[in-house]
């Protein structure tokens, strides 16, 4: 559901902004006065390298239409492999003063909200529980560009709010390959070729920073994908000179992107790769500019038992298959960029179920088959000036088939809604400064939210666990 509309008269941007404005304050006056402690939530990160706009000379509006979402131009930017096809590409030719890194951090005040949660002290044993206070962000420390010419590199450690450090990418792209942008080969670690990007969308709180149709899977599965995670293989990727015709494939480690062979759970992977497809295609709307639709298809398998040696877990036996299909598009009417996608997902019963596959048929529940559900969301930006951007979105996940058909069969279903605004002081080639304000709020069904702010549904007669969230912050790179 979108929850904004284009505005054409520059007033009622201007008394909408103050109306958000004035609830914002409203709402911290408030809750600060509130005696309730603050916990630590980790924020979902994006990123943007404002040392590209150094390096080439060009303002940031050049590649995003707001940072870090990129315009038409900014994606065949990062399709060439980071190269304008000028002299600047190679960095033999820059000034040795010059280093391709940025730091990006968010420091916050957010307040935390859950409902149906388990609460000792309550006379029912059920309550509501809230927290607020000032936080920080994880930071990212990124550094990507041309090692030589149509050899680019992308390297990014990236912490969490307490400074402890992952890998969120690392890769080797060779670019044009025979001399065609229909070849380019990147290896390492990287995103996946989606056209809607979560490292790069335009939301940042704990319920919103992150798309519930990328990370869902069914209640009682164990499969430990995420469309959204950062993936370790192979990617072999082409477009046309003008970036309108893309496609990609890639080849992963199934291991959601994790190293040392381990999965998110930390329990040894098999001995499987993952394939990912993808194929786009732009074209021009009169006056509307250039609109861009997609498909995907992921195809992987997951362990469902484990070799084992005096009892510790060798590598995942007995793997079985899972999918996830569905379109996008990127579309743009005026001022408003309205963004489509829709999944079917679907894991093998004994994924499903969590049990091995070896297990008798007679101890599995009658008529147990492979979990399926439809996952989707819409999502806009109403870009009132490359300054100010008004943000929204609406999605829903629902379950087709339970893995157990004892399961009631909206178990699982989820409802999330966002909106907010960005609003950008200083956009310049050296650095970044946004005000961010977002509120986003979740209803799942008997399950935990994806988010991490609550627990499952304690309370048998309303299932539903409502978490929301509201962060105001401080988004800055450099």
């Amino acid at each position: 559901m979108i929850t904004g509309s284009a505005r054409n008269l520059k007033s009622s941007h201007l008394s909408v902004l103050s109306s958000v404005l004035m609830f914002v304050c409203l709402v911290v006056g408030i809750v600060l006065g509130d005696s309730q402690a603050a916990y630590t939530l980790p924020l979902h990160k994006v990123t943007a390298i404002p040392a590209f706009a150094r390096k080439y000379g060009l303002p940031c509006s050049a590649c995003h239409t707001a940072w870090p979402k990129l315009n038409n131009f900014g994606m065949t930017f990062r399709d060439n492999g980071y190269q304008l096809g000028n002299d600047r590409d190679s960095p033999i030719y820059q000034n040795p003063s010059y280093f391709p890194v940025t730091f990006r951090m968010t420091p916050n005040w957010h307040l935390e909200h859950a409902t149906n949660q388990e609460v000792d002290q309550a006379a029912s044993g059920i309550s509501t529980v809230t927290t607020h206070g000032f936080d920080l962000s994880g930071m990212d420390l990124w550094t990507a560009g041309t090692l030589f010419n149509n050899i680019s590199f992308s390297l990014l450690p990236s912490s969490d709010e307490t400074g402890a450090f992952h890998f969120e990418n690392a890769f080797v792209r060779f670019d044009n390959l025979k001399g065609s942008s229909w070849f380019n080969f990147k290896f390492g670690k990287f995103e996946l070729n989606n056209l809607i990007s979560e490292k790069r969308f335009l939301f940042l709180s704990g319920n919103g920073g992150f798309y519930q149709s990328y990370h869902f899977v069914p209640p009682g599965d164990t499969n430990d994908f995420g469309l959204g995670d950062n993936q370790l293989g192979v990617e072999l990727m082409g477009h046309s000179k003008n970036d309108y015709t893309r496609y990609s494939v890639a080849v992963l480690s199934a291991n959601d992107g994790n190293p040392d062979f381990l999965s998110a759970f930390g329990t040894p992977t098999g001995r499987t790769y993952d394939t990912y497809l993808t194929f786009d295609q732009a074209f021009e709307v009169g006056s509307l500019g250039v609109q861009r639709i997609g498909a995907y298809a992921y195809i992987g398998e997951r362990p469902t038992n484990y070799q084992t040696s005096g009892g510790a877990q060798l590598y995942g036996i007995e793997n079985k298959p899972f999918y996830r299909v569905g379109f996008t598009g990127d579309l743009y009417f005026g001022k408003l960029n309205i963004q489509p996608f829709y999944m079917h997902g679907h894991d093998n019963e004994f994924l499903g179920l969590g049990v091995p596959s070896s297990t008798p048929s007679t101890s599995l529940p009658v008529g147990a088959r492979g979990p399926s559900w439809n996952a989707g969301f819409v999502e806009f930006g109403y870009y009132q000036s490359p300054q100010l951007v008004i943000i929204g979105r609406y999605e829903a996940v629902r379950m087709q088939t339970q893995a157990d058909p004892a399961t009631p069969s909206n178990f699982g279903n989820i409802d999330a809604y966002a909106v907010g605004f960005r609003w950008y002081p200083i956009m310049f080639s050296r650095a970044g400064l946004a005000l961010h304000t977002e509120y986003a709020i979740s209803k799942s069904i008997g399950i935990a939210p994806l988010s991490g702010t609550g627990s499952a549904s304690a309370n048998p007669n309303d299932p539903a666990v409502w978490s929301s969230s509201l962060m105001i912050g401080f988004d800055f790179d450099f």
